[in-house]
């Protein structure tokens, strides 16, 4: 006797996005990042998270999130610039927007997600310190030089990278 399955049945199991209890998960874990970010000093636009989104308002420390989310994309961290309220340009935004349904369906915890906030922390440290090297003003200029050679800073963005990889590879990509 021979039984056909379907290709899902095959696979591991993992967690489903729409499934409830990973809805509950990832309103935990976003509650989690956003109070750790409180807790380094990062103001919120809307204090907290009451969902699976953080809006990180970064004018107060004199970088905005164009520059950020170029940072944190060379350490293998992928957020959204995102514009906050009182934002001249839409191309320049003065804000970040981190959402958790992603890492939460690849099994992040509550644990996972303050060591991320950890390392956006300190993703934000090395963009103001790249911003006060740099010559110029113009995000372009700022984007050419920590992409050159000349990046005094490349040390600091690759340690950071190692410590996202080590923690991020630790947890499957659903699908692959």
């Amino acid at each position: 006797m021979i039984f056909l399955l379907p290709r899902w049945v095959l696979l591991p199991r993992r967690r489903n996005y729409q499934s409830t209890e990973c809805s509950i998960l990832s309103v935990s874990n976003c509650r989690a990042l956003a109070s750790r970010l409180v807790e380094l000093g990062y103001q919120l636009v809307s204090g907290g998270s009451d969902n699976h989104l953080v809006l990180v308002d970064l004018r107060p420390l004199g970088i905005d999130g164009a520059r950020l989310e170029k940072i944190l994309d060379m350490a293998s961290i992928t957020l959204h610039k995102n514009s906050v309220p009182g934002d001249k340009s839409a191309l320049v935004p003065g804000g970040i927007r981190i959402g958790s349904p992603a890492m939460t369906t690849r099994g992040f915890t509550e644990k996972e997600f303050t060591a991320i906030a950890d390392f956006i922390h300190e993703g934000v440290q090395i963009t103001v310190n790249a911003k006060g090297l740099v010559s110029g003003s113009k995000l372009q200029e700022f984007l050419e030089f920590v992409v050159s050679l000349d990046f005094p800073l490349t040390d600091k963005v690759a340690s950071l990278r190692s410590r996202v990889e080590a923690l991020t590879t630790q947890f499957p990509i659903p699908g692959v």
